[in-house]
């Protein structure tokens, strides 16, 4: 781990301490610096365990389309660049890095075919003068897809295959004095090792009081807590879960994104009174296991 260093120069009016205040500043890997070609998707989409091969043109589409749903929201959207030591996975570029008030967390990824993602991405912070104030080194692993803010002093950790208790025990070491909590929550084996699975998998917060969940994966003790800081619940049903239902971004308070062709938790979201744009994602998305919260590292709200 590094020591802690001066903090980055963001007004006081962001922070990178929520994932629901409006997005200001985000980094993506693009469709054609992360797949690159047709001919590399083939190559490598079953060692990666995707679902099936993504077509590389119609993935061109539809990350076109998310991206322009970023950019409607005000974000200001910067990219990470192609990198020879990373695999098509670098589009879920949320795993790599944990953005915090004081600059970012380097992560230690669980999957071994990732774990070039972080220092890709540290050669694109240092070239943007964004500083790194610490990562996560072996045997701790950490991926960012299982890190949720809870409020400004406070972050939800999954523990599972992704991510480990020596990850853990150094995140909490580097946020401590910054003044947060981590909240440790056990994940089930669900299906295994080689699963794509977070926290994020079953918990999406899209206001202070308003979470998308997949409760049959939740651990109690962390579904108990949530409805104790008064949060309302809303139920993703079983028939949505592979299709990422449970995936939501916020891109302010109870205004998100989520993967087309999930209805039911569409309507539930309506119902709580959120915008909700969609996109389709089965190229980008569903094949790969990865919503549009793990399509995205932001970087200040």
């Amino acid at each position: 781990m590094f020591y802690l260093s001066a903090p980055m120069n963001l007004s006081n009016k962001e922070t990178s301490h929520s994932d629901i205040l409006p997005l200001k500043k985000v980094y993506l890997k693009s469709i054609a610096q992360g797949f690159l070609n047709q001919e590399n998707v083939s190559a490598q989409w079953k060692s990666l365990n995707y679902l099936g091969c993504p077509d590389y043109k119609d993935a061109l589409v539809e990350y076109a389309n998310f991206v322009n749903i970023l950019r409607s929201s005000g974000a200001e959207v910067q990219f990470f660049e192609e990198d020879k030591h990373v695999t098509m996975d670098s589009i879920y570029c949320r795993d790599a890095s944990i953005a915090t008030d004081q600059g970012m967390i380097l992560c230690n990824m669980g999957k071994i075919d990732r774990k070039g993602e972080p220092a890709a991405q540290r050669l694109i912070f240092e070239k943007n003068n964004i500083k790194i104030i610490g990562e996560i080194t072996s045997p701790g692993t950490m991926e960012g897809g299982d890190v949720a803010w809870l409020d400004d002093k406070t972050l939800a950790v999954g523990h599972g295959y992704r991510s480990n208790m020596d990850g853990f025990k150094q995140l909490q070491a580097l946020l401590a004095p910054l003044g947060i909590e981590c909240i440790h929550v056990h994940l089930p084996h669900y299906k295994g090792m080689n699963d794509v699975f977070h926290l994020m998998s079953i918990f999406s917060p899209v206001d202070d009081d308003l979470a998308v969940v997949y409760s049959p994966l939740m651990p109690v003790m962390f579904r108990n807590m949530l409805i104790n800081r008064g949060y309302q619940l809303i139920e993703v049903p079983d028939s949505e879960f592979e299709s990422m239902g449970c995936n939501v971004l916020a891109l302010s308070p109870r205004n998100c994104v989520l993967v087309d062709g999930n209805p039911i938790t569409q309507l539930a979201l309506e119902a709580a009174n959120c915008n909700v744009h969609t996109y389709k994602g089965r190229n980008i998305s569903v094949l790969g296991g990865g919503g549009p919260t793990c399509l995205t590292r932001p970087i200040s709200r």
